[in-house]
C-alpha cells in the first residue's frame, strides 16, 4: 500500500516538475512516507526525519514532509515533536499534495491536512508513476473489520471502492506504458463492492490487452468466496498465489482478535485451493504473542503452520498499537515470550519454505522477467506465477517477456534455473 502512495505522489509531483533524486543533500523536497502497524516502524520515522535536520540548518528553503499512516495518526503532534518538518499530509489527502507545497513555500508557514473522507473524489488516484514491468492499481481504499489488534480503520477510514471503469482506465494506460504485470490493492481487496462484484473485476482486468498476468493483495479469510477460487481455473493470466493472512492458528485468539472466521473455516478455503490448483502457492501473516496467547494457543497455530504447508510467512510479534482494542487488554506478554515463539515459528517456516522450493527443482515455468538480478548484473530476474524469485543467465533484451525457464536449484528466498 505505502509503496503505491509513494507512486501516487510522485506522480502529482512530476506535473509539478519535480524529479527524484537518490541523493538527499541535493533534494528540494523530502518527504518521508509512513507506516504505523507496528511500534517499530513509527520509530523509524522519528529516527529517519532526525537525520535530515541537519539538511535543513544547511538549506532553509529544502521542504520536509511526513505522509502515512503516522502522519494521520499522530496529526499536528508531529510538528511539535519535529519542528523542522514543514507538511504533514495524511492518507486521504495525498491527491492535495501539491497545493501544500505551494502554501507551506508561499506562505512560508507548516500545514497539516489529516481529513478523512466518506468517498474518493476524481483524481485522487493518478495513473500510477512507475518504470519497469510491473505496477499496484488501488481498486479501494480503508477497512471495515476492525480487528482488535489493527490500526488501520482508525489511519486509512472506512472502505470505499472505486468505480470499476476508472481501474480498467488505469491499467489500459498502464499496459500502453509496457506494464505487463498488474496488482490491484485494497486493504480488504475481496472486499471492494464498487459497481460490479471483486471477481467480475478480476475478470475485465485479465481482458486488457498487454496485461499478462494478474495479482492482488490483501484478502481477508472471511470474504473469500467459492466463485472467486474457481476464477483462478477460468483465467489463464490470474497469478497461482495467494496471500491469505490467518494471523493466528488458535480458535480462542481469533475470537479475541476478532476475525470472524475459525480455523477449520480456514483451512477448508486452503484444502480447495490445494485440490484445485496444485501449483498455488499460499503466504499468510502470523502475530505472536498477542495478549492472553497461551502456550497451547501457540501450540494451535503451530500446527496450523505445518498442517498448510505456507510457501512463506510473515510473522511479527504483536505489537500494541494506540487507539486499538487489544492495547487496552490486561495481560499483554513479556518481551522474551513473544521473541521465543517468534524465533521458533521463523525457524519452521524457513524448513518448510526450503523445502517448497526444491519440491519445483526440474520443472520448467513461466517467468515473467523483470530486469537485471540484483545479486549479479549478467543475470535476469523474475517470478513465477507462484511468486518464486528466479534468477537465470540470458540476454537483458528479454525484460518484459513472458519466458521458459527449468529449475535447477532452490534456496530459502530463490530459485535459480536457465532458459
Amino acid at each position: 500500500m505505502n509503496e503505491n502512495d509513494t507512486e501516487r505522489m510522485l506522480a502529482f509531483l512530476k506535473d509539478h516538475r519535480y524529479r527524484p533524486t537518490d541523493t538527499p543533500d541535493r533534494a528540494d523536497l523530502i518527504l518521508i512516507n509512513t507506516c504505523s502497524i507496528r511500534d517499530k516502524a513509527e520509530q523509524k520515522v522519528y529516527s529517519t526525519a532526525g537525520r535530515y535536520k541537519r539538511l535543513k540548518r544547511n538549506n532553509p528553503e529544502l521542504v520536509i514532509g511526513i505522509s502515512g499512516c503516522v502522519a494521520q495518526q499522530k496529526g499536528g503532534e508531529l510538528l511539535k515533536r519535529m519542528p523542522y518538518v514543514d507538511i504533514v499530509v495524511g492518507t486521504h489527502n495525498i491527491h492535495r499534495l501539491t497545493e501544500l507545497l505551494k502554501r507551506v513555500r508561499e506562505e512560508k508557514t507548516q500545514v497539516v491536512s489529516t481529513e478523512l473522507y466518506g468517498s474518493i473524489e476524481s483524481g485522487e488516484f493518478p495513473t500510477p508513476e512507475v518504470d519497469g514491468v510491473k505496477a499496484y492499481v488501488s481498486c479501494m481504499r480503508g477497512c471495515d473489520n476492525y480487528c482488535t489488534y489493527c490500526i488501520v480503520p482508525y489511519v486509512r477510514g472506512r472502505e470505499v471502492s472505486r468505480p470499476h471503469r476508472d481501474v480498467i482506465e488505469d491499467i489500459r494506460r498502464l499496459a500502453d506504458r509496457g506494464i505487463k504485470e498488474v496488482t490491484l490493492l485494497g486493504q480488504n481487496v475481496n472486499s471492494y463492492c464498487g459497481d460490479v462484484s471483486f471477481p467480475e473485476l478480476l475478470r475485465m482486468v485479465c481482458r486488457v490487452d498487454g496485461i499478462e498476468r494478474v495479482r492482488f493483495l490483501t484478502s481477508h479469510p472471511k470474504d473469500i468466496s467459492e466463485e472467486l477460487i474457481y476464477l483462478f481455473g477460468e483465467e489463464e493470466k490470474l497469478a497461482r498465489s495467494m496471500h491469505l493472512p490467518i494471523q493466528a492458528g488458535s480458535d480462542r485468539v481469533l475470537e479475541r482478535m476478532k476475525r470472524r472466521y475459525t480455523v477449520k473455516e480456514y483451512l477448508k478455503k486452503v484444502s480447495l485451493f490445494r485440490r484445485l490448483y496444485r501449483d498455488v502457492s499460499i503466504s499468510t501473516d502470523m502475530i505472536v504473542g498477542f495478549p492472553g496467547e497461551t502456550e497451547e494457543d501457540f501450540r494451535e497455530t503451530m500446527e496450523v503452520v505445518r498442517t498448510v504447508g505456507f510457501d512463506s510467512i510473515f510473522s511479527f510479534k504483536y505489537s500494541p498499537r494506540p487507539g486499538t482494542e487489544a492495547a487496552t487488554y490486561t495481560d499483554q506478554l513479556p518481551e522474551d515470550v513473544k521473541q521465543r515463539r517468534l524465533e521458533e515459528l521463523q525457524a519452521t517456516q524457513r524448513e518448510i519454505t526450503i523445502r517448497r522450493n526444491r519440491l519445483l527443482v526440474g520443472r520448467r515455468m513461466k517467468v515473467l522477467v523483470e530486469g537485471e538480478s540484483k545479486l549479479d548484473r549478467t543475470e535476469l530476474t523474475g517470478r513465477t506465477t507462484c511468486n518464486r524469485i528466479v534468477n537465470f543467465p540470458g540476454d537483458k533484451g528479454l525484460t518484459g517477456s513472458m519466458v521458459d525457464v527449468t529449475i535447477r536449484v532452490a534456496y530459502a528466498n530463490s530459485l535459480r534455473g536457465e532458459l
